[in-house]
C-alpha cells in the first residue's frame, strides 16, 4: 500500500473487531513506517505504535484506517511513550508482538 502516513494523522483507527482510537503521529524508522495510535479512554489514553504494514485499508471519505490486528493485540502491545521512536529494543518488541500474535 502506498499511502503517505503523515496525511492520516487524525484518522480513526479500526482493528479487525472494533475501534481503537485515532492516529496521533506517524514515524519512519530505518525504512519502516509506524503509526502512533492514541487509544483515548478505551485503554486509559495510552499511545501504541503499530507497524504500518498492518494497515489493510484507508477510507478517505470517512477518515478511517483499518488494521489487520485485533483490539486485544493492540491492547497487549508494548508500552510506548513519546520520544521512543528510535528505541531499537522497543521497535523489536513491537515487531515481535505483532509478528507473533499468540504471545
Amino acid at each position: 500500500m502506498t499511502v503517505d502516513m503523515a496525511q492520516l494523522v487524525g484518522y480513526k483507527v479500526e482493528a479487525s473487531d472494533g475501534s481503537i482510537g485515532k492516529i496521533d503521529k506517524h514515524t519512519d524508522y530505518v525504512g519502516r513506517q509506524y503509526i502512533v495510535v492514541d487509544t483515548g479512554p478505551w485503554i486509559f489514553g495510552r499511545h501504541v505504535m503499530v507497524p504500518a504494514s498492518l494497515v489493510t485499508g484507508v477510507d478517505e471519505e470517512s477518515e478511517t484506517v483499518y488494521l489487520a490486528a485485533t483490539r486485544e493485540q493492540v491492547k497487549d502491545s508494548p508500552e510506548f511513550e513519546s520520544g521512543q521512536y528510535d528505541d531499537v529494543a522497543l521497535i523489536q518488541l513491537i515487531e515481535k508482538h505483532y509478528a507473533n500474535p499468540h504471545m
